[in-house]
């Protein structure tokens, strides 16, 4: 345990990131960071936050991501407060998120972060599959949710999957916490947005919930797969959604998609 003051990394210095800081990255200057035009086309790295209050948690994923050529760990904080200074200072793309933690929960703290322009995108990590905290999380802007426990590949193509935008809805979890707790997602407002919806937007919608992707709903509508992200884009857009996550909670709150429904 630390006694509070900074910590030797390995060539004596203190070590950046164990603290709730940037970290400079594998890739530019004190937080990582190179411009745009310095980059190939699609070689920048997704930068990534990481917000846990156990050590161990953030170094172990840490040592996950950085081993991705596509991937790194831009900073990390040990509770909500911290980590939202750390995401607007070193503007990351993607948020993993504990919800548990002191000072500031991952609840609030992922309101905060999403709620101005331009925010990244948020996966809140839960250690149980059917977390009421986890459904909080996605209201508050989350984009999704992953298992402490879930095996490291899960967790790359979850960060991959997130900062792509327009990927299936979320890992099989995410479905069977929303299908638990559909009974108590009872919201007028919900009910109305999805009235302004027209029958095909609708029927988008509801097999969006089931998890297809664009290609998967095109295939499955007969339609082609650009018709189709015409209308999910229309459809958030209608429906005031940052991303599907949203939608489908909408969708579930206006009892558009019942528990069971496939």
């Amino acid at each position: 345990m630390s006694d509070g003051g900074p910590e030797p990394g390995r060539h004596g210095g203190p070590e950046p990131g164990r603290h709730g800081g940037p970290e400079p990255g594998r890739h530019g200057g004190p937080d990582g960071e190179r411009s745009d035009d310095e980059w190939p086309d699609g070689a920048r790295p997704i930068r990534v936050v990481l917000v846990d209050d156990q050590a161990l948690v953030r170094a172990g994923f840490r040592m996950v991501i950085d081993s991705q050529p596509d991937l790194e760990v831009v900073g990390d904080a040990g509770d909500g407060l911290a980590g939202v200074r750390v995401v607007r200072q070193v503007r990351p793309d993607v948020v993993v998120m504990d919800v548990r933690m002191p000072v500031l929960d991952g609840i609030e703290a992922t309101r905060r972060i999403t709620e101005r322009e331009g925010a990244p995108k948020v996966v809140v990590l839960t250690t149980f599959d059917l977390d009421e905290h986890a459904l909080a999380a996605i209201r508050a802007g989350a984009s999704g949710f992953l298992l402490k426990d879930a095996p490291p590949e899960d967790m790359l193509r979850a960060l991959r999957t997130v900062h792509a935008g327009d990927a299936v809805i979320a890992p099989s979890t995410t479905r069977r916490l929303l299908d638990h707790l559909a009974p108590v997602l009872v919201d007028t407002q919900a009910a109305r947005a999805v009235e302004g919806l027209t029958e095909r937007e609708r029927e988008v919608l509801v097999v969006m919930a089931r998890g297809l992707s664009n290609a998967e709903i095109a295939g499955h509508l007969h339609v082609a797969e650009g018709t189709v992200k015409t209308h999910v884009g229309r459809i958030l857009a209608k429906l005031g959604a940052r991303d599907r996550v949203q939608a489908v909670v909408i969708a579930y709150e206006a009892g558009l998609v019942r528990p069971g429904d496939r």
